[in-house]
């Protein structure tokens, strides 16, 4: 199970920030948007209301506030679907985001439990979820258990990256781990000045390929380049200056945060029987969806 830390990591950040990108998840234009349905294969909003309305009950495993929770649910008709909603953290921040929402309902579970008791899904979302548990290949197989025959699942995961990232990520990690909220976000809110700072400098770079940093040659955005490979310093201007800050202290407070590789996810997926129908692998992450 997620440690305590990790446990109150999440606790603290949702609880102190309810509607974090919550607009961003729901709006069409938005890159938040974009990107959660175009690393699950869906160009757009219709192909993902065409593929969930094909669903009758829906789980959203790890839904933290809900934003997802919520864009499922305005994706799928709510006469037909049944959707649900489980977090260890933070289901009741969800079930109140989403109290005018119809049909759906929220538990507090940990995903290294047994799920049984929820029945069973014909469609399983569970990403940016497991890499926080503390065993990321049990949670898979539980969530794999509650699924339907012909039933999909689809996961994200972090994905091992470049040395030098891994090494300063894991540095601040540890500095940060003992801190309450309050004093993580203070340095949160440093690094987070940073990545603006770098952004705002609007430089484009030309990087040879370095293969013992695993540094690709190319053309890079100044702030992506360090961001790629040498720390988390996330900035968007989708994001008020403090949700940015959340968004880091989302990657560096919790100490419960496994990177992967794509060979090992796709080996979960073989070892329960499933078969891969889509697959999305960037810097940061690794969207993986199969079927029973």
């Amino acid at each position: 199970m997620a440690d305590n830390n990790t446990i109150k990591s999440f606790s603290d950040k949702w609880h102190k920030n309810t509607a974090l990108a919550f607009e961003n998840t729901l709006n069409p234009d938005s890159e938040t948007f974009k990107w959660i349905t175009g690393r699950n294969g869906f160009k757009d909003e219709n192909e993902l209301r065409k593929f969930l309305n094909s669903k009758k009950r829906i789980l959203d495993a790890g839904c933290g506030n809900g934003r997802v929770t919520a864009l499922l649910r305005t994706y799928s008709d709510p006469k037909t679907t049944e959707i649900v909603g489980i977090d260890l953290a933070a289901a009741d921040v969800a079930e109140k985001n989403l109290s005018d929402y119809k049909n759906v309902r929220f538990y507090k579970k940990n995903l290294l439990d047994s799920l049984t008791s929820l029945g069973k899904f014909d469609f399983i979302y569970c990403q940016e979820v497991l890499h926080h548990t503390g065993d990321a290949k049990k949670g898979f197989s539980n969530l794999v258990e509650i699924l339907e025959p012909g039933g999909e699942i689809a996961i994200y995961v972090y994905k091992k990256k470049a040395p030098a990232r891994e090494f300063v990520d894991d540095f601040v990690r540890e500095k940060i781990a003992g801190m309450d909220y309050e004093t993580a976000i203070k340095h949160c809110r440093q690094i987070t000045e940073l990545g603006k700072a770098l952004t705002d400098q609007n430089i484009k770079l030309k990087i040879p390929e370095v293969d013992l940093l695993e540094i690709k040659g190319g053309e890079y955005d100044l702030q992506r380049f360090i961001y790629h490979f040498f720390a988390k310093i996330f900035w968007n201007y989708e994001y008020s200056f403090e949700d940015n800050a959340v968004i880091n202290y989302d990657w560096y407070h919790p100490q419960d945060c496994t990177r992967h590789t794509t060979e090992e996810v796709r080996k979960w997926f073989v070892e329960n029987r499933l078969t891969i129908t889509h697959e999305c692998v960037d810097y940061y992450g690794i969207t993986v969806k199969g079927k029973l």
